[in-house]
């Protein structure tokens, strides 16, 4: 199955660059996780767009960096899902754990995946396996990049 994973960039923002090796490594991570990606579709925007998200999706009222939404019947389909990051949020949390941009963009970008692949990070156990997965796919990524 020939994996398809789309990236959505409003005009105002910045793109991310080596989109190719990207695709190919977001399959890779999917593969290590025992997933195929089906169709997999990224959305940057601002905090306003994903806070409208996270209220009228989530009930939710506070500014959040990435929300996941899984369209697979269950987690022994392919992946099948949006996943919308703010970039403001992301270019936030960079300055306040003083890490590089493109590193932190990454992080998120895969953090979603790992959602998508059933990992969650809403206990402090969870938070600690979410991390650790974070930090083996950004130093596999850009170790070979």
């Amino acid at each position: 199955m020939k994996s398809n994973i789309r990236f959505f960039f409003p005009e105002s923002m910045p793109t991310l660059r080596h989109r190719g090796a990207l695709k190919s490594f977001l399959t890779t991570l999917a593969r290590k996780e025992k997933k195929n990606i089906g169709s997999l579709v990224y959305i940057f925007c601002d905090d306003q767009y994903l806070l409208g998200i996270n209220k009228d999706f989530l009930n939710h009222s506070d500014l959040t960096d990435i929300i996941s939404f899984s369209y697979a019947p269950d987690l022994t389909s392919p992946i099948e899902g949006e996943i919308y990051i703010s970039v403001q949020r992301v270019k936030e949390n960079a300055r306040l754990f003083q890490t590089p941009i493109h590193r932190e963009i990454h992080r998120v970008v895969f953090h979603g995946l790992l959602h998508l692949c059933g990992y969650k990070d809403k206990l402090k156990e969870d938070q600690s396996v979410m991390r650790k997965k974070e930090e083996l796919y950004l130093n596999l990524y850009f170790n070979r990049t």
